[in-house]
């Protein structure tokens, strides 16, 4: 029975023809920005859901994989809103000491100066002058991209709260002997004059050359053979080491060698280090250039000679003759000259892992400096017991046996940088008495003795401010800072991260333990790790394949809402992402789809008015069951980060709704009186309403475009992105028996729209049909009759009685399904003879096709040497074959 109507009658609302999202989204940024919508409800239910952003470098252009990680953080954060709960994300830039010190320096050097003639303060404010610049423009990408961070929170890595962040963790480590300095061993790139940490090392498989030199011993009888990639790096050599088991050099420990080209004497040891089965048998130990043969040094008290400046030039304890060479000029020199001097037995060609910095891609040398460290052993292990506990849990879960891998191997951070951007380290020499000061407060002058102080003059890691990032920018370790009121306590520990799995040692296992060490909780409880996007031949994205896309150039043509779209739609957990600028043709077109179906509904609401408490079609039962059901897959899928599964929710839409329901929906609104017309709008209106609230979170924009179009009495005031998300749930035993009814129906038309195809009879053609159907089945085909002559394009569907078995009436063609039987009278419309012909040949040749896939399958040679996806494609198409020989057939029997 159809309610009572509204008196407010409706206008036909008209959307622009073509979808320009263009038109409307920065505008519909605008609004949520200053309606506060991105800040945390103080009215949520529940706990709150906290994001803090993964910095990006303040000096960069994002990318695509920071619009992916973007995309996704968005997701999550909009469904959890949209579920009630207080929601924040945190958006921040990083102050990327090396990269944006390289920038600037650049910059200097393009104006025929350098950061040294400039000073250390100059360019300190130069440099946040470039900050500057740039983090206006990564404001307005990630704008761009529809992220509803809450501005108003916004942090950076050298900002007051988080610089106090950094200097309490900095002397806090010191006072709890986590944090010492001293002379080690450390990855040094010469062009970026710093240390580095090991993490920050990248290493690649390069050709080479392997040198095998003559080592005479010091009393002129013999020699050892070695072979080296370095041999510049000969003139730091302070032994040659053997295995002390190897016969090869029985007795040869404690003699004393001459060093090709200097003449200087070095011992031969013996150490177990030495792999007997490797080259020669024997070692050259450069304690100063190589981490192994630092050890080696150490055990056997060896000398330490440093050869290498820190612009990669060669220094005083070389000859003259190679003194300041650079390190490729050196290698050269000294090739040339141990073949003159008869040194050179013998190079050859090999392939070997070499370092390069992460940052530069120099060539990474092992240096000897001295540096600040971080004793991580005891925090590895917390942050290990931390997980075993069940208090991170990774997603997939894969990705925790990298992280266990690597805290139980791990080594000292070295945490101090050779830069003059970034925290400078708070410690202070004394120039009288030469004693360390560590300070959370400047000092100036030596709380031992009162003479002059001197700061060091080294900054820490970038990573060093960016591990404290969960809670520093909560205000940590003040309770109140840097944010809202209460912050840290409301919010921390946060949610969730959601980052990729390149950063796994760099970022996430160190926030983990910072966390706990400093606030005694682990800083976030759900790690998603997504893939690395990767171009169709399956290449890493980067800028020297010129592979990469511009995330705002798809902006620009397709849309943030296409952008979001198709990233979310291609996540599929642990895997990497294939891509090209094609594929996001796949979100415009489906956003393009809502925006046409939106417009059809809203542009047909002239004269309607909605009714009050409509009753309910069949049909209009069925699509409410279907965005139940979506809905609860949604929520599930999101909650475990699962986002490629938002294909159910396109399925919902492009099929359920646009195809089935829409459709289904002009019985009424073209052919019911007034008051079922009305009806028909009210519930069509209350479904789209639901429809854009569940496809908020991946297509924001456009779906808030369309909210704001629907009328008031639909909508409510409020924007959708502050609407709660659609209740899912199992159907009632009454919905579920209906929704399985609407699925026979659905078969029957499909049935007939197949067969409608095979005789290539066109959509606007209207066609007699005669149906026999199951008991079970009968009424509600009886009831829908109607609906199934409109979906199949039939003029008319009579009932036909089991009792007339399967003869096929004069004229007709037969089908059948699971519980029905149908003929199509075609007489008149098709040549019987003509039509018969024509599927007696498709069988032929599809007989013939499938007979060879299936030969092509039995083959052993075929199944064992063809990739595994061209198997499954070939197996799949002999499925489709076999399937359409036994329609032909079964419409030949009937025919």
């Amino acid at each position: 029975m159809v309610g009572e109507a509204y008196k407010k009658m409706l206008k036909s609302i008209q959307l622009e023809k073509a979808y320009n999202p263009e038109s409307f989204e920065d505008k519909i940024y605008t609004l949520w920005k200053d309606s506060g919508a991105f800040k945390p409800r103080e009215d949520g239910e529940g706990e709150p859901y906290t994001i803090v952003i993964p910095p990006p470098n303040v000096t960069g252009i994002l990318h695509m994989g920071h619009a992916l990680n973007i995309t996704l953080q968005d997701i999550a954060i909009r469904f959890q809103r949209m579920s009630g709960r207080p929601t924040l994300w945190v958006p921040g830039c990083d102050h990327a000491g090396i990269a944006t010190q390289n920038v600037v320096e650049k910059k200097l050097r393009a104006c025929g100066t350098s950061r040294h003639e400039l000073g250390r303060e100059s360019f300190v404010e130069e440099t946040w002058k470039v900050k500057a610049e740039h983090h206006e423009v990564i404001s307005r990408q990630i704008a761009s991209m529809g992220a509803s961070v809450d501005w108003s929170r916004e942090r950076f890595t050298l900002d007051e709260g988080l610089s106090g962040a950094v200097r309490e963790v900095f002397v806090a480590l010191y006072e709890r002997g986590l944090l010492y300095k001293g002379q080690y061993l450390v990855n040094w790139c010469t062009s970026c004059g710093t240390a580095l940490s090991d993490d920050e090392v990248d290493h690649e498989d390069v050709h080479g050359k392997m040198y095998h030199v003559r080592y005479p011993y010091a009393d002129g009888e013999g020699f050892i053979r070695i072979a080296t990639t370095r041999p510049e790096t000969m003139f730091g050599d302070t032994a040659v080491a053997v295995h002390p088991e190897d016969e090869r050099y029985a007795g040869a420990a404690g003699r004393m060698l001459k060093l090709p080209l200097s003449g200087r004497e070095i011992p031969v040891v013996a150490d177990g280090y030495v792999d007997r089965a490797f080259g020669t048998g024997a070692l050259k130990i450069t304690p100063a250039h190589d981490p192994n043969d630092w050890e080696v040094g150490r055990r056997h008290g060896l000398p330490i000679i440093n050869i290498i400046t820190g612009d990669g030039k060669l220094n005083g304890e070389v000859p003259a003759g190679y003194r300041g060479l650079s390190i490729k000029e050196a290698r050269e020199a000294v090739v040339r000259d141990l073949r003159e001097g008869g040194f050179l037995l013998k190079e050859e060609g090999i392939s070997h892992a070499v370092g390069f910095c992460y940052r530069c891609g120099t060539v990474i040398e092992p240096y000897m400096s001295e540096q600040w460290f971080v004793r991580m052993k005891p925090l590895a292990e917390a942050a290990l017991l931390a997980w075993r506990r069940g208090e991170i849990v990774f997603y997939p879960r894969k990705w925790e046996n990298t992280y266990r891998h690597w805290l139980e191997n791990i080594r000292d951070w070295c945490v101090s940088r050779q830069l003059w951007w970034g925290h400078r380290i708070p410690a202070w020499t004394c120039e009288r008495c030469g004693k360390l000061t560590v300070s959370r407060v400047d000092i100036s002058a030596c709380p031992d003795c009162g003479g002059d102080v001197k700061q060091d003059e080294d900054v820490l890691d970038t990573w060093f401010s960016s591990w404290l990032w969960p809670f520093s920018t909560l205000g940590w370790p003040n309770a109140v800072g840097g944010g809202a009121a209460g912050d840290f306590e409301r919010f921390y520990p946060t949610t969730a991260l959601v980052t990729a799995y390149d950063i796994i040692f760099f970022w996430v296992a160190r926030m983990i333990m910072a966390g706990l060490e400093f606030t005694g909780k682990a800083p976030f409880h759900d790690i998603y790790i997504h893939g690395l996007l990767r171009d169709k031949q399956g290449r890493k994205m980067s800028k020297s394949l010129g592979n990469g896309i511009d995330p705002q150039e798809i902006i620009g043509e397709y849309g943030a809402d296409a952008l979001k779209f198709t990233l979310a739609f291609l996540c599929a957990q642990g895997q990497d992402i294939l891509l090209d600028k094609e594929s996001f043709k796949l979100g415009s077109k489906f956003a393009n789809k809502l925006w046409n179906a939106s417009r059809y509904i809203l542009m047909n609401l002239d004269g309607r008015s909605l009714v009050q408490k409509p009753a309910l079609l069949s049909v209009e039962r069925w699509i409410y069951t279907r965005l139940r059901r979506v809905a609860r897959t949604m929520g599930e899928a999101l909650s475990g980060y699962r986002y490629n599964e938002v294909a159910a929710a396109y399925d919902f839409f492009w099929n359920d709704f646009c195809d089935w329901y829409v459709e289904a929906t002009k019985l009424s609104t073209k052919g019911g009186d007034e008051a079922e017309k009305d009806r028909a709008v009210t519930v069509l209106l209350d479904v789209l309403a639901g429809t854009l609230r569940l496809l908020h979170p991946f297509l924001p924009f456009v779906t808030e475009e369309i909210w704001g179009k629907l009328p008031e009495e639909v909508r409510g005031s409020g924007l959708l992105i502050t609407q709660s998300y659609p209740q899912g749930g199992e159907p009632s035993s009454d919905d579920e028996k209906n929704e399985n009814d609407f699925a026979f129906l659905q078969e029957l038309v499909r049935a007939i729209r197949t067969l409608r195809s095979e005789c290539t009879i066109p959509p606007e053609k209207k066609l007699r049909a005669a149906a026999t159907v199951d008991g079970s089945y009968a009424p509600f085909i009886t009831e829908n009759r109607e609906l199934v002559c409109l979906l199949a394009g039939l003029s008319e569907l009579v009932d036909r009685p089991a009792s007339l078995g399967h003869t096929v009436p004069e004229g007709a063609v037969a089908l059948a399904g699971a519980g029905f039987e149908a003929f199509l009278y075609i007489a008149g419309v098709v040549d019987m003879a003509l039509l018969k012909a024509k599927w007696t040949r498709e069988l032929e040749n599809d007989k013939k096709f499938a007979a060879g896939l299936k030969a092509k399958l039995e083959n052993e040679n075929f199944l064992k040497n063809a990739p595994v996806d061209l198997v499954e494609t070939e197996k799949h198409k002999l499925s489709e074959a076999e399937k359409r020989v036994g329609k032909l057939e079964g419409y030949l029997a009937k025919c």
